[in-house]
């Protein structure tokens, strides 16, 4: 479950998860994603992955039942494979090659080999956001579109392939011009809500490596754990 709440933004991946360690086969589905919809996912993907660096901010509200709403605030950096997540007190650094877990509740680093930024079963980088369409445990398909504000925008539900999965959609919002994310939220057959919003987003700023190196040295008294394989 930690993995899970690293950035925040896995929270919302957590379905995904759960139906990868169940033990359950997926049983084929009967129906299948609409083809205009990857289409209107594609550009997406090639819009943000053109990026050659992002700086950006955004919210995760999770809503569980009988407990009050909370909301964390988090950024991102992101150079290629590169990336920094600060989130609630808490950080994820890579080089692309190893993951830094900082905890600083727990005084404690947690050291993962990086998950490879093309592989589209990987849900532990900030590029999965706009490659779960990619993954084959759900079908999709555009649901609503309306007005907002000056903008149209498109809702993107997908319906996991698993009936064994903790949740039973997902629905994400995009600016229907310029597909632009807007909103992602998981919706748990228990009642919980997950919603990820980017408040901001600022391509292509020059940003050093020095932004996704881990500096042991500005973390002392850690205890520094080396899960590498």
């Amino acid at each position: 479950m930690k993995k899970m709440f690293l950035f925040g933004l896995l929270a919302i991946y957590a379905w995904a998860i759960s139906a990868q360690t169940s033990g359950k086969v997926t049983t084929p589905p009967k129906e299948t994603s609409d083809p205009a919809t990857k289409l209107v996912l594609d550009k997406m993907r090639t819009k943000y992955e053109g990026y050659k660096t992002m700086d950006a901010e955004f919210s995760v509200t999770m809503e569980m039942p009988q407990q009050p709403k909370e909301v964390q605030k988090g950024k991102l950096l992101q150079k290629g494979a590169k990336y920094r997540v600060d989130v609630n007190e808490q950080s994820m650094i890579s080089d692309g090659k190893s993951l830094w877990l900082i905890l600083p509740k727990n005084k404690e680093v947690q050291i993962n080999n990086a998950a490879d930024a093309n592989d589209d079963e990987s849900l532990m980088s900030p590029q999965s956001i706009f490659r779960i369409y990619l993954r084959k445990d759900f079908i999709y398909a555009i649901t609503n579109e309306f007005a907002q504000g000056k903008r149209v925008v498109q809702e993107i539900e997908f319906k996991p392939t698993d009936k064994y999965s903790e949740y039973s959609k997902l629905r994400l919002t995009l600016d229907k011009k310029t597909q632009e994310f807007i909103e992602f939220k998981a919706f748990g057959k228990d009642g919980s809500r997950y919603t990820l919003v980017m408040t901001k987003l600022t391509p292509n700023l020059p940003l050093t490596d020095a932004s996704f190196t881990f500096n042991k040295a500005n973390y002392p008294g850690y205890h520094i754990e080396d899960l590498r394989e």
